[in-house]
């Protein structure tokens, strides 16, 4: 029926996922050895930064694939519910 992914988009989100994983252990890492906490922040809020970075990837693929589809298939209800939805989600 759609599109999932671009193929580049793929990649760059796997990419992308793989660094925060990363992040993310390197944190548990540094709670457990009971770090500086303006230390364990800063890794929190880079990991937030990389995670902002993913969602515009995922985002993008949305637009690119399903949204463009969905407008040139008579499903423009359905592409700007999912829209909306994803917005509120965003802001909160």
């Amino acid at each position: 029926m759609y599109q999932h992914l671009n193929q580049k988009l793929k990649n760059r989100a796997l990419h992308r996922a793989k660094i925060i994983k990363g992040q993310m252990e390197s944190l548990i890492r540094a709670v457990e050895k009971e770090e500086y906490c303006p230390m364990l922040l800063h890794r929190s809020f880079s990991i937030q930064r990389s995670l902002k970075s993913l969602d515009a990837l995922m985002l993008e693929n949305h637009l690119r694939t399903h949204v463009k589809q969905q407008l040139s298939g008579k499903e423009e209800e359905r592409a700007i519910r999912e829209l909306i939805e994803v917005f509120i989600l965003s802001s909160k």
